[in-house]
């Protein structure tokens, strides 16, 4: 039992805690910062500095130069390079470029062309802040003895009664938990979130205050290393052979037409299928690629429900471990960015690892997140998640 004076003793020592959850001056606590040259990070940083931290900001080159900025709306690169190194001289911290190119490239590029090859839908961004980021990044950040490190991400780190936990941003709109749902335990006790209570008009309006270059610096949009916002573009740069023709087939069988290669279709795909007039009276969807046969197999709208999802590679992060003890458990998920959590069960029957949606969606594809959230009404605590290898 906790004696009174154990109770005294730990309450003073969390009211002694600077914003950060450090028991010692901001003076005295050092935060490597990571920054994309946009605005979210470059308060973050610029707020961090202005607070009194020992800010240090490392900004990774990801890819190169000459195709980035010829595109305004990409990150860190070029331009978003130049941009951070601004705000860093303006608010008087250390600023340092570490080439990550080919880590990149193996990481995150490559993936996202071999994941499509395959006929699943990646997601890239998930796979850059799981590895390059969260893993590499944050290994630099230990390196140069920080107390931890932040990023401008949109999502809350919450201290809860048995460790940090994940929460979804205050601004709803701007939440980035499903991209972040891969963070580990060990990752979530290092990283600091500072922007996760703001909305996004009040983080550009400090930017405008502070007078920081980027304050009305368009958002990324597209994936940061498409430059032509064509992904087929890298893919056939990267996989010369992929372009390999194939039949687009009915799901009754029959042979419809041909395509020029798996990798321009999508699961939900209508437009675009190319397929001779007659083809069918309703409108036919892309409903199942079948990469080993090099096949893209069409349907009704109806044919796209899905209810069941099967995942592998679980990242747990809410209460206690991972295990047979959470079948049947009640929980919330959201197999796209922009939708709102959705009610499911948890299903754990020998090695298979199954998501069973209340009600069936569409359009779901291999390659793509099911991210977990806590089943109440807030579902703000994001509890993990995996990547969808089938459904049905």
């Amino acid at each position: 039992m906790t004696s009174p004076l154990a109770n005294k003793l730990k309450s003073g020592e969390k009211s002694k805690l600077n914003s950060l959850g450090f028991a010692k001056p901001e003076s005295e606590t050092r935060v490597v910062v990571a920054m994309s040259g946009g605005v979210d990070s470059s308060v973050c940083a610029a707020l961090l500095a202005q607070q009194g931290y020992d800010v240090v900001g490392v900004t990774l080159q990801l890819y190169d130069h000459g195709e980035a900025i010829q595109k305004a709306k990409a990150c860190c690169a070029g331009q978003d390079i130049y941009d951070a190194q601004r705000v860093a001289e303006m608010m008087g911290f250390p600023h340092y470029v570490l080439d990550y190119e080919s880590n990149f490239k193996e990481s995150v590029i490559d993936d996202f062309a071999d994941t499509y090859l395959q006929g699943a839908t990646p997601i890239p961004c998930v796979r850059c802040n799981q590895t390059v980021k969260f893993r590499d990044l944050l290994q630099v950040a230990k390196d140069l003895d920080a107390d931890c490190m932040a990023t401008g991400h949109y999502i809350r780190r919450v201290e809860g009664p048995n460790g940090p936990e994940l929460h979804r941003a205050h601004d709803g709109g701007k939440d980035q938990s499903y991209f972040l749902f891969a963070t580990t335990k060990a990752q979530l006790d290092f990283l600091r979130f500072p922007l996760g209570a703001m909305d996004k008009s009040e983080t550009r309006k400090l930017a405008s205050e502070m007078g920081l270059n980027v304050a009305s610096k368009p958002d990324s949009q597209d994936i940061c290393f498409v430059p032509t916002g064509k992904y087929t573009d890298v893919i056939e740069k990267l996989r010369p052979e992929a372009a390999t023709p194939g039949n687009i087939v009915h799901m009754d069988g029959t042979v419809l037409g041909t395509h020029r290669g798996v990798m321009y279709y999508t699961i939900g795909q209508r437009r675009g299928l190319g397929l001779p007039d007659g083809s069918g009276a309703d409108p036919l969807f892309v409903v199942r690629i079948d990469a080993d046969k090099g096949e893209v197999i069409v349907g009704p709208r109806k044919a796209l429900e899905r209810s069941q999802l099967w995942l592998t590679d679980i990242n747990w992060i809410g209460q206690g471990e991972f295990g047979p003890e959470l079948d049947g458990m009640a929980i919330k998920v959201k197999v796209r960015s922009t939708r709102p959590p959705a009610p499911a069960h948890l299903r754990l029957s020998g090695n298979h690892i199954i998501v069973e949606l209340d009600t069936p969606d569409m359009g779901l594809s291999p390659g793509q997140a099911c991210v977990f959230y806590a089943n109440d009404d807030q579902a703000a605590r994001t509890l993990g998640g995996g990547w969808i290898t089938r459904t049905e």
